[in-house]
């Protein structure tokens, strides 16, 4: 009787998704860090991780002190939070999902860090949900304003598209990653900093960065874009398969 318990019990367990099943054991072999963007809290990613960790993956939402230190200081902290997490779920590769700033932070780490085996047996895929890679002409034109370097914090202010863009010196992109670009903004006075289409706070051009493999434009705002069912969707398309489906799909 014993046996046939737990032959009953094996069977149910290989018949669960698999998250489901990755529950259970603690571990999935695929791993996704979500980072957050400026000024934002884990909150602001949650759906996306409980979409990714009905999708199959051990989901993990990062939460980062965004206003209080720069690039450099927030990018190992946050990353190296992350790969831990991963790590202690025994993942066998590491996804990154990050929404604006947290796209930077991934950029100046894998930039500027090695990835030992033990650390982060391998790196998968990134998702850029509208990265400034090329920097956002809103602070090039409010830095100066009292209360923006307060609000923003040091890594705010590193955002401009000047020569002193963090983002505009990391180079091109060395690894797999796709980028979603919002084109549709709530903010008009912020809109008009910015040249051609753009989501609120990032011009849609500003969001490309070279070596990428895939690029998409959908019609959502910089503040929730990461809420919306279809940059969901495409964001678990490209990690399963390294790009985005172009085909016709629905607009929510």
């Amino acid at each position: 009787m014993r046996l046939l318990v737990w032959l009953s019990a094996a069977v149910l367990a290989s018949a669960l998704p698999l998250s489901a099943a990755a529950g259970r054991v603690g571990q999935a072999p695929e791993c996704v860090v979500l980072l957050h963007g400026l000024a934002r809290t884990a909150a602001s990613m949650a759906r996306l991780e409980e979409a990714l960790t009905d999708a199959g993956f051990a989901a993990v939402n990062i939460d980062y002190p965004s206003r209080k230190h720069a690039i450099q200081q927030l990018a190992p902290l946050a990353m190296e939070k992350g790969i831990a997490a991963c790590r202690s779920r025994r993942a066998e590769t590491v996804h990154v999902v990050t929404h604006s700033l947290g796209g930077i932070l991934v950029r100046y780490y894998l930039a500027e860090h090695d990835l030992p085996e033990h650390h982060l047996p391998k790196l998968g895929r990134v998702v850029m949900l509208g990265p400034p890679n090329r920097g956002s002409q809103v602070v090039d034109k409010l830095a100066w304003i009292p209360g923006f370097g307060l609000w923003n914090g040091p890594a705010g202010l590193q955002l401009g598209t000047g020569e002193d863009s963090l983002p505009r010196q990391l180079g091109p992109a060395r690894f797999a990653v796709g980028v979603i670009a919002g084109t549709r903004s709530l903010n008009p006075v912020f809109s008009r900093f910015l040249r051609g289409p753009d989501d609120g706070k990032v011009a849609l051009e500003s969001t490309k960065l070279e070596g990428m493999q895939d690029f998409l434009a959908l019609p959502h705002t910089h503040t929730f874009m990461m809420r919306s069912v279809e940059v969901i969707r495409q964001t678990i398309f490209f990690l399963r398969n390294g790009r985005f489906d172009h085909t016709d799909r629905p607009r929510n």
